[in-house]
């Protein structure tokens, strides 16, 4: 699996993830817009339909549908931060971007740790099989000092975060 970049879109942070896919793009649609298959791999089930203009609320926090293009691009704002799907299709099977914009200030590196952890969960479900959150995270602290050195930022909040999220489990 590649690593995530980080770049800037409209003067914000903002990482990005490629992935060629061995399944259509109808199949890895379903995956990323569908609330039972969202449940099987990403942070939280979003109860949407989705449609563009559609509001949800997950945790608390509130966003919104901005684009729903079936079965090529899925575009929501959370919580402040924006976020897309976009799938072509690509030798036999699909090549998913997924973008997430953010506010200066997020902890880029661990961030990207964090989807790279979700995104191994995808190209799992989409496979046939399950992975856990818990073993998706299991090298978090290696691939989060990796994000960190090719961004090069602090690596420290990511260590503490670990420390405290090891402590607490």
């Amino acid at each position: 699996m590649s690593d995530g970049t980080l770049e800037t879109i409209g003067g914000r942070p903002a990482l990005r993830f490629e992935r060629v896919l061995p399944h259509s793009v109808e199949r890895v649609w379903r995956a990323v817009s569908e609330p039972e298959e969202l449940e099987k791999w990403f942070p939280a089930a979003a109860p949407w339909t989705p449609a563009a203009g559609e509001k949800l609320e997950v945790y608390g926090m509130t966003g919104e549908v901005t684009e729903a293009a079936a079965p090529h691009r899925l575009a929501w704002n959370f919580n402040g931060d924006d976020y897309s799907f976009d799938l072509t299709p690509e030798d036999g099977g699909c090549r998913l971007v997924f973008i997430h914009v953010f506010t200066e200030g997020t902890p880029a590196a661990q961030t990207a740790a964090g989807w790279h952890s979700y995104l191994a969960r995808l190209d799992v479900h989409l496979d046939g099989g399950y992975l856990s959150e818990m073993d998706a995270h299991e090298n978090w602290d290696l691939t989060h000092e990796r994000y960190a050195a090719a961004f090069g930022v602090d690596p420290e909040p990511g260590r503490q975060f670990w420390a405290q999220f090891l402590a607490n489990r």
